[in-house]
Parts: structure tokens; C-alpha cells; sequence
């Protein structure tokens, strides 16, 4: 009869190396991802007045809450985890709207955001927020 050692742990080693073959095939766990969000919101606010509040954090690391002038572009650099659960995620306040968004997502932007510098580039618009991955063509994908 198969012992349960024999049988649970080859299973539980396939479990846990798989994802790591996968990511170091690719070197994505020693890429240094670069997110950016910037402001692009209109201001009829007088110069010197922020228009858009943004709090972004992860499970491990809170980047606190930012406030933001038009035009000003936040980034901060992030690297894949070997469970690729790496999970950048933020609010942001406008003028009594509110909308969360993942800015960093390791399974869905391990490479889409590979393609423009290893960059995820983000737009806060009056729409909505907006991704690209490459500067030039722009997806709304959190309405407001």
C-alpha cells in the first residue's frame, strides 16, 4: 500500500516549484515593474489646490495616501513574489467620486506591462481611470 509520505510529498513539491519554473523560465521574479498613475483629471481649482486624493498599498506595504496636482505623475516600483500574488492596489477621491483599482496585478501585468519599459501606466480621467501599456493607446477600464 502507498505510504502517505511517498505519495504527499512529491505532490505537495509539484504544488509549490511548479509556479517558480514558471516565473524563472521568464525571469520575471527579478524584473523591476514601474507603476505609474498619473493626474490627468480637469481643475478649475486654483493653481496649488490638488484635485485628486489616491491611497495605494499592498498586503505587506502601505504607500499611504497622496495628493495629487494636475499633470503630477505618482510611481513607485514593485518585483513579482515566487507565488506571482503580487497585489498593488489603490483608491481614488475626485470631487465626490470614489473608485478602487488594482494598479499592479502580477498574473494579469507580469506582460502587458512589459512591452513600454516594464511600466504600467495609468491615467485618472473624468471618465474614469485609464491603463496603457505602452504610452500610446489608452483602455478605460475603471469607470467612475
Amino acid at each position: 500500500m502507498l505510504d502517505l509520505k511517498q505519495f504527499a510529498f512529491p505532490m505537495l513539491a509539484f504544488f509549490v516549484m511548479c509556479p517558480l519554473a514558471i516565473a524563472v523560465s521568464e525571469d520575471l521574479l527579478f524584473i523591476n515593474y514601474h507603476i505609474h498613475v498619473t493626474n490627468d483629471l480637469p481643475s478649475d481649482l486654483p493653481p496649488g489646490v490638488p484635485s485628486l486624493h489616491l491611497h495605494c498599498k499592498s498586503k505587506d506595504e502601505d504607500l499611504g495616501e497622496k495628493v495629487m496636482f494636475k499633470h503630477e505623475d505618482y510611481t513607485w516600483d514593485a518585483k513579482i513574489n515566487l507565488f506571482r500574488t503580487t497585489l498593488f492596489f489603490c483608491s481614488a477621491w475626485w470631487e465626490g467620486k470614489q473608485q478602487y483599482f488594482e494598479a499592479f496585478k502580477a498574473t494579469r501585468d507580469e506582460h502587458r506591462c512589459r512591452i513600454y519599459h516594464n511600466s504600467c501606466l495609468w491615467s485618472v480621467r473624468e471618465d474614469g481611470i485609464y491603463f496603457s501599456k505602452d504610452s500610446l493607446t489608452w483602455y478605460n477600464e475603471y469607470p467612475w
